[in-house]
């Protein structure tokens, strides 16, 4: 029966996860998540309904344009894969307990940031806006222990990364900022700033490798959204046992 709800779980994982593509690819641009229908950006076509079955219609179609054979991005796929998985890691690690909602809710948040950052580099308003008040709904019907943590979390989130920014003159947008925050809401304090670490270490990695690679220049702008998410999700599964490990080495 564990493995029906398992397999339940991943397969609305995938048709969340070619949803969440459509709003990070539309949103930003202020464009309808309803109309237009799907369709190729190459031609227009006007996708069916076996092109729009998430992973395998990529697959099936080799991963290019049924009509005018362009190349269709992997980051699709790739969406549609991760959110699957995140949706299936989240029922694993809390069951079906009322913190299912909020790691479901929290990793639809990365997989849309995810795709919007990487798209365009933009973090939009109207998504933070969206889960900031669904967070808040929740915790405001099952608070936090203590009740306090997701607030003081919200104002770490933001203070710090606003302050980096200060700091900086400009070197965090003011969509990470506000990202943080709404983070920091879902995963405290701590877990913000475990958070922020991890994140700053990767792309710190990234950048080297890409410079080293030539595939980027030194001062070129790149989006730290996807580092973020990288971050995020380490707290949310392990942050805690991070923790408590490192206060044992102390």
């Amino acid at each position: 029966m564990d493995m029906i709800y398992i397999v339940i779980v991943f397969i609305f994982g995938l048709i969340f996860g070619s949803f969440f593509n459509v709003v990070g690819l539309r949103i930003p641009k202020g464009e309808s998540i309803v109309a237009p229908p799907s369709h190729c950006t190459s031609c227009g076509h006007q996708l069916k309904a076996f092109e729009l079955i998430p992973v395998f219609s990529y697959l099936f179609l080799r991963g290019r344009c049924r009509k005018c054979k362009t190349s269709v991005s992997l980051i699709y796929p790739a969406i549609e894969l991760a959110t699957a998985s995140l949706f299936t890691i989240s029922f694993l690690a809390v069951g079906w307990s009322k913190e299912l909602p909020l790691l479901l809710l929290f990793c639809s948040l990365l997989m849309i940031i995810l795709v919007s950052d990487l798209a365009y580099m933009i973090i939009s308003d109207k998504v933070l806006l969206f889960f900031g008040g669904c967070f808040l709904i929740y915790r405001l019907v099952f608070p936090a222990v203590p009740w306090w943590e997701s607030y003081v979390g919200a104002l770490v989130g933001f203070g710090v990364l606003f302050l980096i920014a200060v700091v900086s003159k400009g070197g965090m947008g003011g969509g990470d900022i506000k990202l943080f925050a709404v983070l920091g809401f879902v995963l405290g304090w701590q877990l913000t700033l475990l958070t922020l670490f991890f994140a700053s270490f990767v792309g710190a990695v990234f950048g080297i490798i890409a410079i080293a690679l030539k595939k980027a220049k030194r001062g070129q702008p790149i989006p730290f959204g996807p580092f973020i998410v990288v971050g995020a999700l380490v707290s949310l599964f392990v942050g805690e046992d991070l923790i408590t490990w490192y206060w044992h080495q102390l």
